[in-house]
């Protein structure tokens, strides 16, 4: 699927319902198959990130990533490096409010 196809309300509604990250990766600008769906993505990525501040949630918890499917190495490293952003934030404190200990 392209990023363009990403709905800014499908991330954010992932967030409030206690994902502790989002985590969007696609096309390089330029090869996208669907020609402009990666400069969609781009220009909505800038939204979701205010939104998601908006909402009292760290916008280091979204993230958008350009890798191709040629970069597997690439990719292992991004959500190796996302995870451990995500552990370093800790819970989602939307995920703190659903389930409280």
């Amino acid at each position: 699927m392209c990023t363009g196809r990403v709905d800014p309300t499908f991330v954010l509604e992932t967030l409030r319902m206690g994902a502790d990250g989002v985590l969007i990766a696609g096309c390089h600008p330029g090869d996208c198959h669907y020609q402009k769906g990666n400069f969609i993505m781009e220009k909505r990525f800038d939204y979701i990130k205010k939104a998601v501040n908006s909402i009292g949630i760290e916008p280091e918890r979204v993230r958008l990533e350009w890798v191709s499917a040629s970069e597997g190495g690439k990719f292992a490293a991004l959500i190796r490096e996302m995870t451990n952003q995500i552990r370093q934030l800790g819970p989602s404190p939307f995920r703190l409010m659903r389930n409280p200990k």
